[in-house]
């Protein structure tokens, strides 16, 4: 069970493999395209409703992140960023806030520094092993694409 204080205002999360399931689909015509489910995309949602500020932050760029970018009014969305830790620290500089006013959720080796750094570091199950073994790091019960997000986000909403 994800255990978040009350003084968090900002979520800052990867996309592939927290809000996807971390497959990426290639059609005949070589357009790729990613799986959501729609319990996650309701997370943004929530979040939105209950007034957190929220970030994206990805390695890779895709459709699917401008699509939640522009439906959920998303304040900070990088894509394409190998250096996440450099990104979030102009995200606390640029909102002003304490280690204990967001958390971060990542699952693979780019998203080590930041969750390192994070007072509140969230990952799932699939994660890869170098990140479920980051001190503190609190893990989802449910896996990427299938609901962890929004796992998240109900352990802080109610």
């Amino acid at each position: 069970m994800i255990n978040l204080p009350k003084t968090i205002k900002m979520v800052i999360t990867d996309f592939d493999g927290i809000v996807t399931d971390n497959c990426v689909y290639i059609s005949s015509n070589g357009e790729m395209t990613r799986k959501l489910n729609f319990k996650d995309i309701m997370a943004f949602s929530l979040l939105r409703k209950n007034g957190y500020k929220i970030g994206i932050i990805s390695g890779e760029a895709n459709s699917a992140i401008e699509v939640i970018k522009e439906k959920f009014d998303v304040e900070e969305v990088h894509q394409g960023i190998r250096n996440k830790l450099e990104v979030i620290n102009n995200i606390i500089e640029k909102y002003g806030l304490k280690n204990d006013e967001y958390l971060d959720i990542g699952d693979d080796v780019n998203d080590y520094d930041s969750l390192l750094q994070a007072d509140f570091a969230i990952t799932v199950p699939n994660a890869v092993e170098k990140i479920k073994n980051i001190p503190n790091i609190q893990i989802t019960e449910r896996t990427g694409g299938d609901g962890a997000f929004r796992e998240v986000v109900d352990a802080l909403i109610y």
